[in-house]
């Protein structure tokens, strides 16, 4: 089953997978639109739900969203790098009106960045202000004033346990676990309690459960293999590139100054190269933006000295080019142009 393209569709540029973003960093994108919003009735709803705000999904990644709503399930996509994995979270968000909370993975992230810290500035602070407090009436400080610092007052929430704050009058948040491959085994471990139980333990709090549970999108490039364990709590979909009428409908969705013509030209094209055994096969996010640079040159179809001058939108690695220039740019134009007709 694959997905439509770009984020399986419209997502558009943003749906470069390999977000950059500085570890452990929520996004916090408060998405119009107050209350609790409906699950959709089935596949199909979720599906023009999705396409209403530029995503073009297929029933394969429709079906797994509305089971990953209807269960409460965490959704694990995988896939390539630019195939939409991390815009369809952003999409949810936008049409659920949930919070969107950004969790980037990178190696060594820990529960600092990911879940929760204390504001140890402020608690400082507090102490200092407690025993001058003390001090000027003459008394010790107490038990409480230490029970005070490991209060809610003093907790910083990082995206994890921000995700388990949502409330019964508010869409449910949405939490975005990008690149979890990019993490440790360690990490992984600690994410099974919030995966399986929509709870997090803190040691100084106790246990956090979620009132409204998040909607959970992890994605990962497979840059290693993910352990059983957290598969077991998840459910999968493999999101493929998108067929070539699927991705010309994400290019004029997402640069419909380019017009039809090009689109099919470019998306023909970029299609070709897939087939090359690219090291870095360009996603859809590269075929709108190529389609975006080629009618930015004020070309209105590809020709071989334009390809050549623009290949690096679209092709990212120095080995790939130099693989599409040995294969003849001239036959790439003219096999995309046979097949955009």
């Amino acid at each position: 089953m694959s997905e439509a393209g770009t984020g399986a569709g419209g997502g558009g540029r943003a749906s470069h997978d390999d977000a950059a973003g500085g570890g452990g960093r929520a996004d916090h994108d408060d998405a119009a639109g107050g209350g609790a919003s409906e699950r959709p009735a089935d596949p199909e709803a979720v599906r023009a739900t999705l396409a209403a705000h530029g995503y073009l999904a297929d029933e394969g990644l429709a079906t797994a969203v509305f089971l990953a709503l209807a269960l409460d399930r965490p959704l694990l996509l995988e896939g390539q790098a630019g195939v939409g994995k991390t815009e369809l979270a952003k999409v949810l968000a936008a049409s659920t009106g949930g919070r969107l909370l950004r969790l980037q993975c990178y190696d060594g992230i820990d529960v600092a960045q990911a879940a929760y810290e204390w504001d140890y500035p402020r608690q400082l602070l507090h102490l200092r202000a407690a025993e001058a407090r003390a001090t000027a009436g003459g008394a010790t400080l107490g038990t409480e004033v230490e029970d005070e610092l490991y209060s809610e007052r003093f907790l910083v929430r990082r995206p994890l346990l921000a995700a388990l704050a949502g409330r019964p009058d508010q869409p449910a948040p949405v939490l975005l676990i990008d690149e979890i491959d990019r993490a440790d085994d360690e990490f992984e471990a600690f994410l099974l309690e919030v995966l399986s139980d929509h709870a997090m333990t803190v040691p100084e709090l106790g246990t956090v459960a979620a009132t409204v549970p998040p909607v959970v999108v992890m994605t990962s490039n497979r840059t290693r293999d993910l352990h059983d364990a957290l598969r077991r709590r998840c459910l999968y979909h493999w999101v493929e590139h998108p067929d070539f009428d699927r991705e010309v409908a994400i290019v004029l969705r997402r640069a419909p100054a380019a017009g039809e013509s090009l689109a099919r030209q470019v998306s023909a094209a970029v299609d070709r190269m897939r087939g090359m055994g690219l090291r870095k096969p360009p996603g859809v996010a590269e075929t709108i933006d190529w389609a975006v640079a080629v009618a930015a040159l004020g070309r209105a179809r590809l020709d071989t000295p334009t390809v050549d001058a623009t290949l690096g939108v679209v092709v990212k690695d120095r080995d790939d080019a130099d693989r599409v220039r040995h294969a003849g740019i001239g036959s790439l134009v003219d096999a995309a142009l046979e097949r955009a007709g």
